[in-house]
């Protein structure tokens, strides 16, 4: 049974005034030993409990899971070595200014094999707005030595709508993360998401407006293309050959295991959670999981996942609802938002700006 494993790493330096994962500043070796522990005895009752269990992705997510011990990714992978396939694809999210050469060299030996690193931007002045801690002189740094550590496959994170940003400052990021090389670019527009501190100033009001952030996120497409990286999700673009593998498996409906305080699951026919308390989940023998939805896996679901993807809802994979679909979507034949074929039916770039009424429109 193949499934993938996302571990959840609530650490950071600094919060970002823009994000809503949780998260918690650094602490202590001490409770850095007791959330290691917590993920292992977690992840144990899964490999103990459901024979055949194998990984073919592990993620360490966050946070920020490079501000961990090396010995933190070790430990974990080599307990769980047997349950871990040849070829999985084993991903740490960084932050550029948490992994020194040695570091990542410990940790690409751990069997960490992709690194996705939190750059952005290229334009300095817009990375301070945005709370981070690097410039991009720091951030090229963290690429070139997650390169020379070892790391063939490297994604960098870049955000679109954000203060400050023109087309001028966007195609300078464009091209300048295009130029340290990376497989993989995460473009994502920046969402004001209450309880973050962005929504408690106001920061709205001083951010591209919708249509702005539209033309902006179109011209980031078009200009990625230009550089090589074709765009196989909303927010995601590669290289051939380097999609994320992990991330793949929520949008196709694939089941995969959370462990960590506000982590999600799609396993044994069941969508759960984990609640948001570091404390809590070090004090438990076992996470506790809240249940969102005991029989998911609805067509509706699957098709508004799927969607998200360049390739679309295919006939092959949903022969009896396809023809119903294709008749709602007729009616966009001609406006430049959806790719209508006899096989599938797909969102252009400007149909994922508006993804959601389309959706609804398709899927009644």
């Amino acid at each position: 049974m193949k499934t993938g494993l996302y571990i959840h790493v609530p650490f950071c330096i600094r919060k970002c005034p823009y994000c809503d994962f949780y998260s918690v500043s650094s602490h202590s070796d001490d409770t850095y030993r007791k959330y290691t522990d917590a993920v292992l005895r977690n992840i144990r009752r899964y490999t103990s409990g459901y024979p055949g269990l194998k990984f073919d992705t592990v993620y360490f997510g966050g946070g920020t899971p490079s501000v961990m011990p090396a010995g933190f990714f070790s430990e974990i992978l080599y307990e769980n070595r047997g349950f871990i396939t040849d070829d999985a694809e084993i991903t740490m999210e960084m932050n550029p200014k948490t992994a020194a050469v040695s570091k990542l060299s410990a940790i690409r030996k751990s069997g960490v094999n992709r690194i996705s690193v939190g750059i952005q931007s290229a334009v300095d002045s817009e990375l301070t707005d945005l709370g981070r801690i690097h410039n991009f002189a720091e951030a090229a740094k963290a690429v070139s030595d997650a390169r020379s550590s070892g790391f063939e496959n490297i994604s960098g994170d870049l955000m679109i709508g954000i203060k400050g940003q023109n087309a001028d400052t966007l195609v300078q990021s464009v091209h300048s993360l295009a130029e340290l090389e990376l497989q993989h670019i995460s473009g994502y527009l920046l969402k004001i998401e209450p309880g973050t501190e962005y929504f408690r100033n106001r920061v709205s009001g001083e951010v591209p407006d919708e249509d702005m952030s539209a033309d902006l996120y179109l011209l980031a497409v078009k200009t990625l293309a230009e550089r090589g990286y074709f765009q196989y999700e909303i927010s995601n673009f590669s290289k051939p050959g380097y999609e994320s593998r992990h991330n793949l498996r929520y949008w196709k409906s694939r089941e995969y295991i959370g462990i960590g305080p506000s982590a999600h699951s799609y396993f044994d026919g069941k969508r759960f959670e984990v609640p948001r308390s570091l404390a809590d989940f070090t004090a438990a023998d076992i996470q506790s999981e809240t249940i969102n939805e005991e029989n998911p896996g609805s067509f509706f679901e699957k098709a508004m996942l799927v969607l998200r993807l360049a390739g679309g809802l295919r006939k092959s994979d949903f022969p009896d609802e396809f023809r119903s679909v294709a008749e709602r979507a007729g009616k966009f034949r001609n406006t430049g938002l959806i790719n209508i074929t006899e096989e599938s039916i797909s969102f252009t770039p400007e149909g994922f700006l508006v993804s959601n009424a389309l959706i609804s429109e398709l899927l009644g």
